[in-house]
Order: C-alpha cells, then sequence, then structure tokens
C-alpha cells in the first residue's frame, strides 16, 4: 500500500498493433482507477520475446504504447499513475529468476496460452514462453499489487501468481500481497469480426477481422460492413447468434446502452443499418485518442523523458521489495 491507496498492476505487449480488444477490455477502463489507486501500467516488451519480433517494430511500437496509454487519459505526471517500459526495471527479469525456482513444471505446462502458442509456433517453443507466467507473476508482486484488471485469457495466470505467493510467503512469511483478478462484465473479450467464435487478435492475419484502435474511420466502418453475421436480420442476443452478439456487446461498450435499449433501437431495422451504426461509433469514441496520439508521437523526445520518469519510479519500490527477497533467501547483501 502506497499512501493509504491500494495498488494496481496491468501491462499490455508491444506486440502488434493494438486492437478495440485490448481497448475496451484494457485501456479504456486503466483511467478509472487513478483517484483511488496507485496505479502502475507496464510496457511489457520482455514478455514480447516469447515470439520472435522484428527489432525495430518493437522499439516503434514501444514509443507507441506509451503515447497510446498518454492517449488514453493516463497522465505521468500524476503521483497515482506510473507509465514505464518493463524492460527498463531490471527487478523484473531478476525476481522472474527466483519465482522461477518457485513454480512447478506441472503448472507451468497447464498454462492454456502456452498450449496454444505452442501450437501456433510449433518452430518456436522456447523456455520463456514456458515460464512466461512467473515473470507476469514478478511483474505483479514486485509492486505489492492488490488488484490486477484482466481479460478472461490472462485470469489463469494471476491465479497461478497468487499459488506462487502464497507458496512463497508460507516458507518466508508477509513477502508478498496475494493480487486480486478484476474483469469487468462488459468488453472482456471481443471477438473476432471474421469467425465470432474466436477472440480478436492484434497478430490475426486477416486485416478485415481486426479493428485497430488507430484505423482510421472509413477503414473501420469497411471492417464492421464486412463483419459476419447470419441469416436472420433481427439485431438481438440469442443463442447461436454469435456475430451480432459481439457487435451488440461492441455497440453497447462505446455507447454505454444496455443489449435491451439496443434491441429497442434497432427493432424492425436490418443488420446492415447496425452494423453502420457500431461503425460509426466506435470511429467516434477513438478519434479524440488517435487526434491525442499524434500529439505525443510529435515529441519524442518528450515520450523517453516519460519513459525515464517512469521507470526510476517503478524502479524505486520493485527494489524495495527485490531487496526483502534477497534478504530472506538468504542472498548476502553488500
Amino acid at each position: 500500500m502506497i499512501n493509504d491507496k491500494k495498488i494496481i498492476f496491468s501491462g499490455i505487449q508491444p506486440s502488434g498493433n493494438l486492437t478495440i480488444g485490448n481497448y475496451l477490455g484494457a485501456l479504456k477502463n486503466f483511467s478509472e482507477y487513478i483517484d483511488n489507486y496507485k496505479c502502475f501500467y507496464c510496457i511489457v516488451d520482455e514478455h514480447a520475446i516469447t515470439v520472435r519480433q522484428v527489432p525495430a517494430d518493437l522499439r516503434r511500437r514501444s514509443y507507441e504504447m506509451m503515447a497510446l496509454y498518454m492517449a488514453c487519459g493516463l497522465d505521468p505526471t500524476n503521483e497515482n499513475v506510473t507509465l514505464y517500459v518493463q524492460s527498463h526495471v531490471p527487478a523484473h527479469a531478476e525476481l522472474a529468476w527466483i519465482l522461477n525456482c518457485f513454480t512447478g513444471f506441472g503448472e507451468l505446462s497447464r498454462m492454456t496460452q502456452f498450449k496454444d502458442k505452442s501450437a501456433k509456433h510449433a518452430d518456436n517453443i522456447n523456455a520463456g514462453l514456458f515460464t512466461y507466467p512467473a515473470l507476469m507473476a514478478a511483474d505483479i508482486l514486485l509492486y505489492q499489487t492488490d488488484i490486477v484488471p484482466v481479460g478472461i485469457d490472462q485470469k489463469q495466470h494471476v491465479e497461478l501468481t497468487r499459488d506462487i505467493a502464497n507458496r512463497f510467503n508460507q516458507l518466508y512469511p508477509d513477502t508478498f500481497t496475494i493480487p486480486e483478478p478484476v474483469m469487468k462484465k462488459t468488453g472482456a473479450k471481443i471477438m473476432s469480426l471474421a469467425d465470432p467464435t474466436k477472440k480478436m487478435s492484434k497478430s490475426d492475419e486477416n486485416q478485415n477481422a481486426v479493428v485497430y484502435i488507430l484505423d482510421d474511420k472509413d477503414t473501420i466502418i469497411r471492417k464492421f460492413k464486412r463483419a459476419v453475421t447470419d441469416s436472420d436480420t433481427c439485431v438481438r442476443v440469442a443463442e447461436g447468434k454469435d456475430g451480432i452478439n459481439n457487435l451488440i456487446s461492441i455497440y453497447s461498450c462505446f455507447t454505454g446502452k444496455t443489449d435491451e435499449e439496443i434491441e429497442r433501437e434497432f427493432e424492425g431495422r436490418g443488420y446492415g443499418d447496425f452494423k453502420l451504426a457500431v461503425g460509426e461509433a466506435c470511429a467516434d469514441a477513438l478519434a479524440p485518442v488517435q487526434a491525442e496520439f499524434k500529439r505525443i508521437m510529435s515529441d519524442k523526445a518528450q515520450l523517453e523523458q516519460f519513459m525515464k520518469n517512469g521507470a526510476d519510479e517503478a524502479a524505486y519500490y520493485a527494489r524495495k521489495t527485490l531487496s526483502k527477497v534477497r534478504r530472506k533467501l538468504g542472498f548476502v547483501q553488500i
């Protein structure tokens, strides 16, 4: 706890362009916590290299991620907000190695994301991909985190983090705060526009399946017009209507309207009208974010200064936890 405020940690990988799923499930909500929590928001570039990255692209996206955090309402000069790049704080990697030694092989092998990524990148099933959850646990536990806002696909990793922390605390009492995962009910999982049974993914090769935060208005509307639906024409939430259910969820997130209000709004109107409305609502909501992003990206020197300031502050808090861990393990302190 810092200044009587509970602590929140969250991070996003700078791999691929961020989608409206990232925006609605994470970025859009981050600013809601600022008044009541001390917030650590990280660009987790060390996680990104479990899959091969083009160095220039990774570097560029790290800058873009910092700018997007800020464009979505996170002010790095606010004392409750710490924005930083993971690789700028070496304590993440050091604690990850320590936690590897307190994490079971069986636990790691059961992680759904490891299975999925192993199947997708069969030519590069590396040790980092396998031990990824130990690094994620280090990210969270370094800051004595109370709350972790997560999507459904990351909840399993937070549960493992809790297990690791409890195991360590049993051997070395009062070392780590046990974090709680928090999931938003709306927008927790935005699905692909091309295959609404699958999550919208920034790594999807089908560009029409994904709406990116930085897509222009015409592109956004075109993608929604091509969204897969069904042979019905009634805009309503129902089992088996995955495409329309997904579009209703997206429209609800951008407008704040309930499913019932949306169904009434489009009663007697076809899918064409509805898809256009979803596209316009999405584009209109993203327009101010895109404008602020462009402004921030135009001053690279200031962006780098904010990165440095955030890393210095994060490192200060991380060192306190790491020093405690090292002392309890019996490492010689000099």
